[in-house]
């Protein structure tokens, strides 16, 4: 003869088996079904990235880059006997928007444009290095410049705020029209430097680095920073730029008073990444 099993309390075993059931739902929801989803999100998201920027709306175009030095005396009476050597180039960056979108719309002019994450490398230890922006009118003269971490650009959206520009502060056509300008420095590279007596004379420009023996593998360094585009329908756009500083070429470089280097761009490592 069968007993029949008497349970004492059912309610606790089946509070048990809801419990157990959970815990059993939710390890499956966090190792199986959240991979799977999370894997199948990233792949749909990889796809509408990538139609998005399949035509790029901003490429960089063109860069040119022009590199020189001076030195300054420190002494009253000028006497070129404590001379402070810095190095310096000027950079000039054009950007494309027009080859996807040849008229000007909202989505190809600029309503914000700004550099950040600066970085520049070197070997040597040599002076002070950094970048900031430099006016366009004095491109390919030595002027001093402040060191900064990020530098945020006024947008020039009319002619009459052209006419009222200076270009002593940080400018960018909406319309792309104008070069990103920027200055790099390698400041104080030498210091205390003194003429020897039977010279008396000092070049100012890229010669005197020849005659204060620098040698110009010192002078190397990468510089790269993002360029951050925000268009007039507020999407983002970022590229990382990199520009690797070669003072010399097969014709003695910087050591002829100064070197100027022009590079067109193409290829989709050149174009503007649209934010999704």
């Amino acid at each position: 003869m069968r007993k029949k099993i008497k349970i004492k309390n059912e309610k606790t075993i089946f509070t048990i088996f809801i419990v157990v059931l959970l815990i059993l739902s939710f390890l499956y929801y966090h190792f199986i079904f959240y991979k799977i989803y999370a894997k199948n999100t990233f792949a749909n998201d990889a796809v509408n990235i990538a139609e998005q920027n399949e035509n790029p709306i901003f490429t960089v175009q063109r860069v040119l880059l022009y590199s020189s030095a001076t030195a300054i005396d420190k002494t009253k009476e000028q006497s070129l006997e404590n001379i402070s050597i810095s190095q310096f180039s000027d950079i000039a960056i054009y950007i494309d928007n027009t080859s996807t979108i040849s008229e000007l719309t909202n989505e190809n002019t600029i309503k914000e444009l700004y550099i950040d994450n600066i970085n520049i490398t070197s070997n040597a230890q040599n002076g002070e290095r950094f970048i900031n922006y430099k006016n366009p009118l004095n491109f390919g003269e030595y002027k001093d410049l402040n060191q900064t971490d990020r530098i945020d650009f006024n947008i020039v959206n009319t002619n009459s705020e052209n006419e009222n520009s200076d270009y002593s502060d940080p400018t960018f056509y909406t319309d792309c029209s104008n070069p990103i300008s920027l200055g790099y420095m390698n400041k104080d590279l030498l210091k205390n430097y003194s003429v020897s007596p039977d010279k008396k004379t000092v070049s100012f420009n890229g010669k005197v680095l020849q005659e204060a023996n620098i040698n110009l593998d010192d002078l190397k360094c990468s510089i790269s920073f993002r360029i951050n585009i925000i268009n007039n329908l507020n999407q983002k756009f970022v590229h990382t730029m990199t520009i690797d500083l070669d003072l010399n070429d097969d014709n003695g470089g910087i050591y002829n008073g100064y070197i100027y280097k022009g590079k067109t761009l193409n290829g989709v490592e050149n174009s503007f990444f649209k934010e999704i």
